[in-house]
């Protein structure tokens, strides 16, 4: 069976990637420097850009978090057996694609502070997406009645055209619109919808993704004067349109899904501090130590998928004997 080969299928990836990685970062095949930058600049993400294997040493390694995360999550999953109740209870195609994902923000942000090149920032990009679409298409599953396999195709068909669209015409797809950004706010939307469902919270679901927005810092006024940036706050009210049945299941909040709300704001609060484009006056800069904001934010943000993994796994059958 799979799952007795689970582990060491993910271990061995991981060493797999690290081979390739090393290889040909000692050939000089993959690694430049972001353009406008030169080595011994300081990066838009504080670290001071190195010569070594990793332009940015720090800000590429934490990423180990994310791999030893989803490396766990992959142990826990192959010693169960699958109960039917709930999909995060043993090696499920779900299960396994959430481990997968967590997995895989390792690599893709390894990529891009390692790298420094234009399809290492790429793979960041759908590393991120790959994770943070799981959450809200989980609950438009539950909320829609939607099959495993309808889940997997609307899963897929959503990161290939996110991969294929950002590829050619960047991560905001060339029309200011940030998928990763609008899934924040369509899982919070979802989960509520979840907890709460009725026909007026299907119609005023939408106003809690403005709400979520206000928490990162964009009021529900600055989006009115700037819709023809905010155009993509319409699809707030999708969450509603696809709710069409009450969940026959119900999740333990707390503690899992406190904590990860926690390390997200938490990683969100230091990335804020690390981002010299968004704040070129931190004093949380310091170019040449081994601990960085931006480091941080990897690892809290590992901390948030593993808590998020141990929430999921709360979800029980309101019908379940």
């Amino acid at each position: 069976m799979l799952k007795n080969y689970a582990f060491t299928i993910s271990v061995a990836s991981i060493i797999a990637f690290f081979l390739f990685y090393f290889l040909f970062a000692y050939s000089g095949i993959m690694l430049s420097v972001e353009a406008g930058y030169q080595i011994g600049d300081i990066s838009r993400w504080c670290e001071r850009i190195s010569s070594g294997y990793f332009r940015e040493p720090a800000n590429a390694l934490s990423n180990i978090g994310f791999i030893l995360t989803g490396i766990f999550m992959v142990w826990i999953l192959s010693r169960e057996e699958v109960t039917g109740q709930n999909l995060f209870i043993g090696l499920t195609s779900v299960s396994a694609l959430y481990a997968s994902a967590s997995i895989f923000l390792g690599p893709g942000s390894m990529m891009m502070h390692g790298t420094h090149t234009v399809w290492g920032a790429w793979i960041d990009n759908v590393s991120m997406v790959a994770y943070i679409i799981i959450p809200w298409l989980l609950n438009f599953k539950i909320l829609n009645g939607w099959t495993e396999n309808q889940f997997l195709t609307g899963y897929f068909i959503i990161l290939f055209l996110f991969s294929i669209l950002s590829w050619f015409f960047g991560s905001e797809l060339g029309i200011g619109f940030s998928l990763f950004g609008l899934s924040i706010g369509l899982w919070i939307i979802s989960e509520v919808l979840y907890n709460f469902y009725s026909n007026s919270m299907r119609f005023f679901s939408g106003f809690v993704g403005y709400a979520v927005l206000w928490l990162f810092g964009t009021s529900p006024y600055e989006v009115i004067i700037n819709l023809q940036d905010f155009w993509w706050t319409l699809f707030f009210w999708l969450p509603g349109l696809i709710a069409t049945q009450k969940p026959e299941s119900t999740r333990k909040y707390n503690p899992w899904f406190f904590a990860g709300c926690f390390f997200y704001i938490l990683a969100f609060t230091i990335w804020l501090q690390g981002n010299l484009i968004v704040n070129p006056d931190s004093e949380w800069c310091y170019p040449d130590s081994i601990i960085q904001p931006h480091a941080l934010w990897h690892i809290s943000c590992a901390l948030a998928t593993l808590s998020f993994f141990f929430f999921y796994r709360t979800e029980k059958r309101l019908n379940a004997s």
